[in-house]
């Protein structure tokens, strides 16, 4: 280089990985002590400055980072990569021959001396760039089912920043930011190799060929690790002592909570880090006092399993958030977080998915189709587990099974209470239960905002009980009867005392329209403050919504304005253009409805607009307050109903517990509405305790006991301890068969020094009569049992319901003991049971699904995807579908010739169903709930073809909401479906088909923005967006940048850009249950057919090894 150029920056690249290349022997050399150079310009001389390197550390972290997930399988997308990466070298290489011979030639003229020489160096290099431009045409075929990020990559190998070839990048004409981004991101080891400047040609040439033959597939896996520590591959200084400040944090914050000492830490017992991240992400800048002292109970310290109850909105999951980073970053052990709803587990994942990130673990959602099991298993970072009531069983399930179930440390519950409400309270019950007996060191934590018996939870968890009267803002309540307001009190002889009348001026309209001076009441509220107004029902809730809009003053309208145009162009973005009529008249007033009928997307909008206060005003259903937090100054319940059942106390409370806005209002109001005929029950109301929570393992059989008894036998017990398999070991040399007892038939009672314990008797969590009932003690119907069983005893409910299960093919049992008076058996689960429970399919079911399955292998139509929709349509949904005839017989009549057959296979004809529609007499008995299950189906199948969920709402007459619930629990089903038929051999050909159909189900879009959709908070309309502005896969956004993101899609905001790259970059290094069987590339079109290869099986195969199904 002369004087007058620029000088090379010097960089250290230190790969996590190092796989030695072709050539790399000849090189070790060198390699063992790498040196570099740095030119200064001087007085006619070249002075050249060595830098001593820290040599190549290997990191083998990247186990972790991927648990069992073989990124490096035959169909793997780094082993489609690496192939593509073949052929490119293989017309680099062409190139470069072509290149070599021209260079030669311009050598032998010029002599060997200016071989060596700059200006051989020069021609050399535009020989070079000359050929590469000749293939340009044949590079770019190649990468173009590559990422752009890989295409990047390429052309960095191939192109060293560096003066001499700057030129081809012009040409090229790469985006200078994405240089930019490139130069930060990628390994670097190009650049250095091309800075050590030599005399001689053809070491740059041997230098660059050494670059090209890096391995791609470490570079991903190196990015990919990279991405989930959410660092990148070099740092500022300040960034690294950030880094080592944690973690040395996190070391003395584990010392401290392992020791006996009452010094917290920095932010109970854990680092400072935290404390500024809820500062940052959540606003929280000092805690209550009541959460203090709950987090210096001694039996939080002590961790012991607690039960803490608090009034809505008095900050109840802070202190649960505590103690989980606890677990989770001094102890160093998994967590579990149970969650009623759905929409609150995503509403949780996407609140702690950024602590994740920047804390150094890992956040998985189970809730619908999503979850893996068992879970992944990880050596370092370790898990929160966000589920769902039914996920969260078969999720402890799992853990049980595999062994695990004492890496979870720590069991959230929220809104405890629902342990007493019907099948999903059963299933929370059995749940617990199960942590309690298989594991002594799983603490179990557990809140709610209404809760009353909590001596029989106390006694079920083993439980400390702490509770408040705590509330952040104070609250009143109100009763409004015709023009007069009382105000609840206690100490009052009814209850209450008249506190006003209410002074509104109302026209003969407006009282025939508005009777409970329902405007009046919110006027004096909006559109300064929010309001919150309950009403009984769906159609209530939008007639209300209305009606207080034709009555407000065009003030409003202009209240503002800018934002809620804002909120009806986003509305209209996520569905197509378009736009439920009524929200299109209400929210320009501030005003909106909100319940099951609308979409997610539409709610979750709605929520955003109302929490940042572009909307004032919500007419809900009861759903509303036991789902997100939605505070609001003015709570009014329209009725004292829901639908057409009164009002429970508890409901009352939850509903009334949104009213005061922490932070916001310094009091918040809550008035119900009454008749004077309502008076008495709302006095009672008012008055009366809490309702007790009482089991329902019972109650609920097919979903409580039943199952219950099958997963206790059926689950095997994993001994992953030493000394276990060493006691199995010994017992067994003596008893050779399992279970006997403790007993030989030859020799009678064995040694009592060879007796197993108790829980090596059998392989399941309890198989014979006495274990099982030794279980059902435990349970909180057990603890209940005095006030729920009134004619038999618990011993005799367990014989009945085993006998029952007997019969019914589940179970068998075996004589285990004829020498005593009462024979004992012992009892292990059938195949048809295993899949039941498996697949937690619903045991009122699991013969009707079996049969149903059976039936299909005999004739499965495979032409189009409705006989397999068909199959997974919920049972429980079909029971209680009311098909509208005349659009069933339309889309009947719509259907091919195949998905005609479809139906005839089922036994419905179009002559039944034409004779539904014309009001005929039909003699023939055909079974309803196959009608009404296939009318869904036809449901379903519209929505997969068309993945417009408005057009599917008109078609049918069904509200949006509704169709987007039936799609959930039609993934939720079908995943279900498909691990009954992995336990089942006969099954086998369903596996493959139900694979794809799940994620369809789950997604409902095309096939390309799949990908996509699995990052969190990523829906539809989004994913378009990010499709369209070139992030086509999960790494493209684990790579991204938050700014670019901000100025390449529209409406995204910062906190949402960051939250869409964290989720991406977990995403990206977490497999999930189920992954494509065909992955076509997002920048070509999807093929027109599905190669679907089956799983190995060893009986005779009644199909084609693959099969080749059309799209929809």
């Amino acid at each position: 280089m002369d004087e007058g150029g620029s000088r090379l920056r010097r960089r250290v690249s230190v790969r996590k990985r190092d796989r030695p290349s072709p050539g790399s022997g000849l090189a070790a050399g060198s390699a063992a002590e790498p040196r570099q150079e740095r030119e200064e310009p001087g007085a006619g001389s070249r002075r050249r400055r060595t830098a001593e390197v820290p040599p190549l550390e290997n990191n083998d972290s990247g186990e972790d980072m991927f648990g069992d997930y073989d990124s490096f399988a035959e169909n793997a997308f780094l082993a489609q990569v690496d192939d593509v990466e073949q052929q490119y070298m293989q017309v680099s290489e062409r190139g470069k021959h072509a290149a070599g011979r021209s260079t030669d030639g311009r050598c032998l003229e010029s002599g060997a001396a200016a071989a060596g020489s700059f200006a051989g160096s020069e021609t050399d290099e535009r020989v070079k760039t000359r050929s590469r431009q000749e293939d340009v045409s044949a590079e770019l075929d190649i990468l173009y089912d590559v990422p752009s990020s890989q295409v990047l990559y390429f052309g960095n190998l191939q192109n060293p920043p560096d003066d001499l070839g700057n030129q081809y990048i012009e040409e090229r004409d790469w985006n200078a930011s994405s240089l930019k981004t490139l130069n930060e991101e990628l390994p670097q080891n190009s650049i250095e190799q091309h800075q050590q400047t030599d005399d001689s040609p053809s070491r740059v040439r041997s230098g660059s060929e050494e670059n090209r033959r890096k391995s791609l597939k470490e570079h991903l896996k190196s990015a990919m690790t990279g991405n989930a520590k959410a660092q990148t591959p070099v740092f500022s200084r300040t960034k690294q002592l950030k880094e080592s400040l944690l973690s040395e944090e996190i070391s003395v914050a584990k010392k401290t909570i392992e020791s006996s000492s009452d010094d917290l830490g920095p932010f109970y017992s854990l680092p400072s880090k935290v404390r500024d991240l809820y500062v940052q992400f959540k606003g929280i800048e000092k805690l209550y006092e009541w959460q203090h002292t709950c987090l210096t109970l001694n039996s939080v310290q002590e961790r012991r399993n607690l039960i803490y109850s608090l009034p809505t909105s008095g900050g109840k999951t802070l202190v649960a958030e505590i103690l989980m980073l606890q677990e989770l970053l001094c102890r160093r052990r998994d967590v579990l977080m149970i969650l009623p709803y759905v929409a609150i587990v995503q509403e949780k994942i996407s609140g702690l998915s950024s602590f994740g990130i920047e804390l150094g673990f890992f956040v998985e959602e189970y809730a619908g189709s999503k979850g893996k099991f068992p879970p992944i298993k990880r050596r370092e970072k370790k898990s929160l587990y966000i589920a769902t009531i039914e996920k969260g069983h078969s999720l402890v399930n799992s853990l049980i099974e595999t062994g695990r179930i004492g890496s979870l440390g720590l069991v959230v519950v929220d809104e405890l209470h629902m342990i007493g409400e019907g099948s999903r309270g059963a299933i929370l019950e059995m749940t617990l239960a199960k942590i309690l007996y298989t594991s002594k060191t799983t603490q179990i934590i557990g809140m709610s905002a209404t809760l009353n018996n909590v001596e029989d939870l106390q006694e079920f968890l083993q439980a400390e009980y702490y509770t408040s009267q705590f509330r952040p803002v104070e609250l009143k309540e109100y009763l409004k009867i015709n023009d007069a307001i009382y105000e609840v009190d206690s100490k009052a002889e009814n209850g209450m005392t008249f506190s006003r009348l209410l002074n509104c001026q109302y026209s003969d309209t407006l009282k025939k329209m508005d009777p409970d001076h329902l405007v009046a009441l919110v006027t004096e509220v909006i559109p300064n403050y929010s309001c919150l107004v309950f009403c009984p029902t769906k159609k209530n809730c939008e007639n209300v919504a209305e009606m207080i809009c034709k009555f407000l003053s065009k003030e409003y309208l202009k209240h503002r304005e800018k934002e809620k145009h804002e909120v009806i162009k986003n509305l209209k973005n996520i569905s197509n253009g378009n736009l439920c009529p009524i929200l299109k008249r209400t929210i320009p007033f501030g005003v909106a409805y909100h319940h099951s009928g609308l979409t997610s997307d539409e709610r979750r909008l709605l929520e955003e607009a109302y929490s940042m206060g572009a909307l004032c005003l919500f007419t809900c259903t009861s759903t509303l307050a036991a789902g997100v937090n939605l505070p609001a100054r003015r709570v009014i319940l329209r009725a004292p109903y829901v639908a057409k059942e009164f009002l429970r106390r508890s409901q009352y409370k939850q509903m009334i517990g949104r009213a005061g806005r922490a932070g916001i209002d310094s009091v918040g109001e809550s008035i119900l509405i009454l008749q004077e005929k309502d008076k008495q029950q709302v006095s009672e109301l008012i008055s009366r305790p809490l309702e007790n929570c009482y089991s329902h393992l019972v109650q609920e059989f097919t979903k409580g006991i039943q199952t219950l008894f099958l997963s206790l036998i059926g689950l095997k017990l994993k001994f992953s301890s030493k000394k276990s398999r060493q006691e199995i070991s010994r017992w067994a040399a003596v008893v050779p068969s399992l279970p006997t007892g403790g007993r030989t038939q030859e020799n009678g009672p064995i040694h009592e020094e060879v007796r197993p314990p108790r829980f090596l008797l059998h392989l399941g969590i309890a198989t014979n009569l006495d274990d099982i009932c030794h279980f059902m003690g435990g349970t909180l119907f057990g603890v209940q049992q005095k006030i729920l069983l009134k004619e038999k005893s618990l011993r005799e409910i367990t014989v009945e319901w085993l006998s029952y299960l007997t019969e019914k093919g589940l179970l068998q049992k075996d004589v285990v003991d004829k020498s005593k008076e009462e024979i004992e058996y012992s009892f292990h689960i059938t195949k048809l049971g295993r899949a039941s429970f498996k697949g937690t399919i619903d045991l009122a079911y699991c013969d009707i699904l079996y049969r149903d399955l059976k039936k299909g292998l005999e004739g499965l139509v495979l032409e189009s995807l409705l006989h397999l929709i068909y199959l997974t349509t919920p049972y429980d949904m079909a029971s209680q579908c009311v098909p509208d005839w005349m659009i069933y017989f339309r889309q009947f009549s719509q259907l091919s010739p195949a998905e005609q057959n479809v139906a005839v296979l089922l036994g419905v004809s179009e002559n039944f169903i034409g004779k539904k529609a014309s009001g005929q007499a039909i003699k023939k008995k055909v079974d309803k709930d196959i009608v009404n299950r296939l009318y869904l189906s036809f449901v379903l199948y519209t929505l997969l073809k068309e993945t417009n969920i408005w057009s599917v709402s008109e078609k049918f007459n069904m509200p949006r909401g509704y169709i987007q619930s039936l799609l959930a629990g039609a993934a939720s089903f079908s995943s279900c479906v498909l691990h009954f038929c992995e336990e089942l051999e006969e099954f086998w050909v369903y596996r493959a088909l139900l694979v794809e159909l799940t994620k369809k189900l789950t997604y409902c879009v095309k096939a390309e923005l799949i990908p996509l959709m699995e990052v969190t908070g990523v829906l539809e309309g989004r994913a378009k967006q990010l499709y369209n502005a070139g992030y086509k896969s999960l790494m493209h956004l684990a790579n991204a940048n938050p700014e670019v993101l901000i100025r390449t899609v529209d409406h995204l905001s910062r906190r949402q850009a960051k939250q869409i790259v964290s989720s991406a970059k977990v995403s990206a290094t977490n497999p999930k249950e189920w992954s494509p069987l065909s992955c076509p590339s997002a920048c070509s079109s999807p093929p027109r057919t599905w190669v679907l290869p089956f799983c190995e099986y060893s009986g005779p195969f009644l199909m084609p090894i693959s099969l080749f199904i059309p799209r929809v």
